[in-house]
């Protein structure tokens, strides 16, 4: 792709309505906050190529909000995530969920999986950190945010990426990374993963997996317990025994109402515990 039809495809990109195609049917305990008290929807984030789409939800009055940056599965920001949004905007937050993976590709049309997994593979950390940051500071300077309260959030794919822009980015306050993945081969897109920046990471971050996640062994999650008793960040990680991967996706059937609601639980004492 050449960057100046790149550059047009960012800027013209539209942010995904409803679900994503491969996850239908949606499961029937799909729970949906309305946008009542709120101001929610698309918008964009100027980055160093152009304009990604994202998705912001924030109460309808007031300012200095604490800002959430909210971090997709590999399904992109389709309505679960933008869900999740507005139950932080509903707590007081400003939440705001960008599109990761735009320049790759446009998922919410694939229905296969393996075809998802193929365009994020393409995408390059270094691109999402700084996509990120752009996100960080449109927050504070269009959006009220507050460049002292700014915590991070993501699930499966956006956990293992909560886990790099907490060592990224030191204006973060905390983290919680819900089945991120924790190890892999280093690469020129993936150079580092969490396990290789656990040690010297400074921001708390509460990790949030299951027992029965069959893509990620709980022995990777001891190797990252066990980097962390090295790093002054007084990171944590729960392990919920019965759970499986994607345990807190309320339209998938791996959802368990349980260990999702204390996982939500748990993330807003964290929150609080920490500045955010």
């Amino acid at each position: 792709m050449k960057e100046i039809s790149r550059r047009q495809f960012i800027t013209t990109a539209t942010l995904t309505t409803g679900f994503v195609l491969a996850v239908q049917p949606v499961f029937a305990k799909v729970i949906t906050t309305d946008s009542k008290g709120l101001t929610a929807g698309a918008v964009k984030i100027p980055v160093k190529d152009g304009e990604i789409p994202a998705y912001r939800a924030v109460p309808a009055t007031g300012s200095n909000f604490p800002v959430v940056l909210v971090i997709q599965e590999i399904f992109g920001v389709h309505e679960h995530i933008q869900d999740v949004c507005r139950r932080f905007a509903k707590l007081g937050y400003l939440a705001i969920a960008p599109e990761l993976f735009v320049r790759q590709g446009d998922v919410s049309k694939l229905s296969n999986i393996d075809e998802i997994r193929q365009v994020v593979a393409k995408v390059p950390d270094a691109q999402v950190l700084s996509d990120l940051d752009a996100t960080v500071n449109w927050a504070v300077k269009s959006a009220k945010g507050n460049t002292k309260r700014i915590g991070i959030t993501g699930f499966c794919w956006g956990g293992r990426i909560t886990w790099l822009y907490a060592a990224h980015n030191p204006q973060v306050k905390a983290g919680v990374a819900w089945y991120g993945r924790l190890v892999g081969n280093a690469s020129e897109l993936t150079p580092k993963h969490p396990v290789d920046i656990a040690s010297t990471l400074k921001v708390p971050v509460l990790g949030l997996y299951g027992g029965k996640d069959t893509g990620i062994p709980v022995d990777t999650v001891e190797q990252m317990r066990d980097r962390l008793k090295s790093s002054s960040s007084k990171s944590k990680i729960i392990v919920y025994p019965d759970a499986p991967h994607a345990f807190f996706a309320d339209y998938r059937p791996f959802y368990r109402e349980q260990e999702a609601k204390e996982g939500w639980q748990k993330l807003q004492a964290w929150f609080k515990q920490h500045g955010v």
